[in-house]
């Protein structure tokens, strides 16, 4: 037990049938009926094959696809054909999640067998819109259809998904409510891994901020400045450019309307208070670039055209990123410095990676984009931690306990374990 939570240690597994809830969340190319990146399933294999091995009957759990828009889904076969190879053994797909033929499955399930439920998100229940507006609390949660048909035939929990950890949805938070529950190896590692970055970190301590998700960043920078657990925060991509305009820069009439368009806004006078604050903690861009045809274009602040996208930082701004980075001896990286997809804007997002590989320092990087950039710059072994959460870690990194932690303790409270 670790963080008052069960692991897999505080159990007897031979012979029980284990719900393990997973996040195998990845980007699917539906022509091939194949997956772009498998690395979330890597990291979620040991806990399976662990599971497995010592005897379990294993139901795996799992959602594909952002909710935001329905056609953004996709089944889960793909995941099992992964699986299968990295684990040696045959992971059967079921083409259900819960419903009559899902749950004879389970119970005909043989000692080591795994089976692979379909999408959790085509249950109206697992979706953002449902948890948002219905807020339902935990205990209501174990009452919604999944839970009520799956717990019956379980004897044990387990729960996996630290990067979906920040969401409060059944197949995350009800179990916990009717099954002795614990968490996975993943889920250990990268809370111990994350809990280490927060408590002890060593000095000096630099997170770099960059990416879309403006909320996201500012939470987290105004959390890790005010408790004292980074010394600077080095921002880039469009939370670099609400910086700059906080600062009083122009940073040009594209770039305003685009930030009024996303309903970011309102975060330039939560940057202006950040400064206010914590002043030259936060480092800012010094120059930017644009696109032109195909040729990248850096200018100065003072001149950033009206009609121009900035979508990466300029060369001089490299440079002092990266001499705050080298100098650094924990860094901490979420988000590109720009639109690093494209090879003529990824110039800022590539100088930074790298020098996370180079740098003598703990280095941690969190989030889908921050791990995608970093296996595209080939330096995910040269890193010190790679954490498949993307919201999760930086809801964890707010101070906040995470829903699915808070439901895990429940559990390890109210039903104990085997030891």
């Amino acid at each position: 037990m670790k963080f008052e939570i069960n692991d897999l240690d505080d159990f007897n597994l031979e012979g029980k049938t284990v719900l393990c809830r997973v996040d195998m969340n990845q980007p699917v190319n539906r022509e091939t009926d194949s997956l772009n990146s498998t690395h979330r399933i890597e990291a979620c294999a040991p806990t399976l094959k662990e599971i497995s091995d010592k005897g379990a009957k294993l139901v795996v759990l799992c959602h594909q696809g952002s909710d935001i828009e329905y056609k953004n889904f996709y089944c889960t076969r793909p995941h099992a054909k992964v699986l299968t190879e990295l684990l040696g053994k045959e992971v059967r797909w079921i083409d259900d999640v819960c419903g009559p033929y899902a749950q004879e499955q389970i119970k005909n399930l043989k000692n080591g067998e795994i089976i692979l439920m379909d999408n959790v998100r085509y249950m109206s229940e697992e979706m953002t819109l449902f948890e948002n507006k219905l807020g339902l609390s935990q205990e209501e949660q174990a009452e919604t259809y999944l839970v009520r048909k799956l717990a019956p035939l379980a004897d044990l929990y387990v729960c996996d998904a630290f990067a979906a950890a920040h969401r409060n949805q059944p197949s995350l938070c009800g179990f916990e409510h009717k099954l002795p529950s614990a968490m996975g190896r993943l889920f250990e590692k990268e809370y111990v891994v994350i809990s280490e970055l927060m408590s002890n970190p060593a000095r000096p301590c630099t997170f770099v901020l960059g990416g879309a998700k403006i909320a996201d960043a500012f939470i987290m920078m105004d959390t890790v400045l005010g408790n004292g657990t980074a010394d600077k925060v080095v921002t880039g991509g469009l939370a670099g450019q609400v910086v700059l305009a906080a600062k009083g820069i122009n940073i040009g009439k594209s770039n305003l309307d685009f930030i009024d368009k996303k309903g970011f806004t309102e975060y330039i006078d939560v940057a202006k208070k950040h400064l206010e604050k914590y002043g030259d903690k936060i480092i800012a861009p010094v120059d930017v670039a644009y696109v032109e045809g195909d040729k990248r274009i850096v200018v100065d602040l003072d001149n950033i055209p009206d009609d121009k996208d900035v979508v990466d930082i300029g060369d001089k701004t490299i440079e002092n990123f990266v001499d705050v980075i080298m100098n650094s001896q924990t860094v901490f990286a979420n988000g590109p410095m720009g639109v690093f997809e494209e090879a003529v804007s990824e110039t800022g997002s590539k100088a930074i990676y790298e020098a996370m590989a180079e740098t003598s320092a703990h280095t941690v990087v969190g989030g889908g984009d921050s791990v995608t950039a970093a296996k595209k710059y080939n330096i995910t072994d040269k890193l010190g931690y790679v954490c498949t959460g993307g919201g999760a870690l930086i809801r964890f990194l707010t101070g906040d306990e995470l829903p699915v932690v808070s439901a895990l303790r429940y559990a390890t409270k109210t039903f104990g374990n085997d030891k």
